[in-house]
C-alpha cells in the first residue's frame, strides 16, 4: 500500500494515509467537530480506516477513550502507527473486525458514543473503485447502511449518542432506518458547498431509546458567495473552535 504523510488541522495531527483509498476529507473534519462528548465517555468509531477521526476526537476531548473498529488489516496497522506517532496510543486503540459481527467483539451497550462515516454509495447501484479500501469506504462493498445502524444500536448504551455524516441524497433512508432501530434522530445539520447549491452531506446525531423530536440546525456552508471559506468551516478545523 502506497501512503502519504499529511498534516491535519494545521499540523495538530500527522496522518499516514493511503495514496489510493480512504483519505481525510472535509467530511471527516466536520464529523469530528460535530461530536459532543462529556467526561470520560467511551467512544467507538465504526469503519475507522487510518484512524484520523478517532485521533481528532481524542484531541478534542482529552478525557475520553476511543476505539476504532476496522475490517481491513492494512488500515488497522496504519491507524495504530498514527496513534503512536501522535502520542495518543494510551487513549486510542484499534481493532480489526467486521461490524456485521460486532457481537463477537463487544458486550451490548458498552459505549456512550458511536461515530461513523458510512459508505455513501451502494454496491448494487454504483461502480466500485478498483482499490479495495476505497471501494469499501465509498461504495458499501463490505457492509450496508442497515448493517451500520444495527451495529450502532447494539453498541450504544441507553441514551447513548450516534454521530454520523452521510450523503444528503439518502437522508430519508437514513432517518427511517434510525427510527426503525429505535435510535431516534435528534439533530440534523445539512452541509452545502456554497449558497445556491444543493446540500451534499448531512451531519446527524441520534439517541438510543429517546423520544421523538428533531432539530433541523442552520445550514453549514463550505464557501460563501465570494468563494471564501466560511467561519463555520474554519471553526471545524480548530480544536475548541
Amino acid at each position: 500500500m502506497r501512503t502519504t504523510r499529511d498534516a491535519i488541522l494545521y499540523g495538530i495531527l500527522m496522518i499516514e494515509q493511503p495514496e489510493e483509498g480512504p483519505r481525510v476529507s472535509v467530511d471527516s473534519v466536520l464529523l469530528a467537530s460535530f461530536v459532543k462528548a462529556r467526561g470520560r465517555e467511551r467512544v467507538i468509531e465504526l469503519g475507522s480506516a487510518h484512524g484520523a477521526v478517532s485521533l481528532l476526537l481524542a484531541k478534542r476531548f482529552p478525557h475520553v477513550t476511543v476505539e476504532g473498529l476496522e475490517i481491513q488489516p492494512g488500515l488497522v496497522t496504519l491507524a495504530e502507527k498514527n496513534a503512536a506517532g501522535n502520542g495518543l496510543q494510551e487513549r486510542v486503540t484499534f481493532r480489526e473486525g467486521d461490524l456485521r459481527r460486532v457481537r463477537e467483539f463487544y458486550p451490548a451497550q458498552s459505549f456512550g458514543i458511536v461515530v461513523v462515516n458510512p459508505p455513501y454509495g451502494e454496491a448494487d447501484h454504483s461502480r466500485p473503485s478498483p482499490f479495495e479500501s476505497e471501494a469499501a469506504a465509498k461504495h458499501g462493498t463490505l457492509c450496508t447502511l442497515e448493517d451500520v445502524v444495527k451495529a450502532s444500536r447494539y453498541l450504544l448504551a441507553n441514551k447513548g449518542r450516534l454521530f454520523m455524516v452521510f450523503r444528503a441524497g439518502r437522508v430519508a433512508e437514513l432517518l427511517s432506518l434510525l427510527s426503525r432501530e429505535r435510535i431516534e434522530p435528534k439533530r440534523v445539520r445539512p452541509v452545502y458547498p456554497a449558497p445556491g447549491r444543493d446540500a451534499t452531506v448531512v451531519l446527524v446525531q441520534a439517541v438510543r431509546s429517546a423520544g421523538r423530536g428533531l432539530t433541523l440546525e442552520p445550514p453549514l456552508f463550505i464557501q460563501d458567495e465570494k468563494g471564501e471559506y466560511t467561519g463555520d468551516l474554519l471553526a471545524a478545523y480548530r480544536i475548541g473552535g
